[in-house]
């Protein structure tokens, strides 16, 4: 089997929003902030079979969403949270931008609207 290399720092933000694009895969991560858990209990809510299940867990080892471990014959499975906050760090860029765009918007209708109305009418074109 070949394993992909792990990508490159500006790489992994793209390969954490691919892997969070699957909802199975959200699902899994949502059930492992609760707290570690074993791949079968993982599958339970899943109309999936466990090789399916393994395969999204692939992905999200990957990408460095989750570590798996082997504990006797229990395979418990982590949340890692890093991947996550880069992800939510670099979308609060563009919350802040929105943020800002819609103050600047609220400013200038609350100018526009008390301004005086002869001043907003256009002057009649000769």
């Amino acid at each position: 089997m070949i394993r992909a290399r792990l990508p490159a720092d500006s790489d992994r933000l793209s390969a954490t929003f691919a892997a969070l694009s699957d909802p199975t895969r959200r699902a899994i991560l949502a059930r492992l902030s609760r707290g570690e858990t074993s791949v079968t209990e993982l599958a339970a809510p899943f109309d999936l079979s466990l090789p399916a299940i393994s395969k999204h867990l692939a992905v999200l080892e990957r990408t460095g969403l989750i570590e798996r471990r082997r504990d006797a014959r229990w395979r418990p499975c982590k949340l890692k949270p890093e991947p996550l906050k880069d992800a939510a760090g670099w979308i609060e860029q563009y919350r802040q931008f929105w943020e800002q765009s819609f103050d600047r918007l609220e400013a200038y209708l609350e100018e526009i609207q008390t301004e005086p109305s002869h001043a907003r009418k256009k002057k009649p074109s000769a």
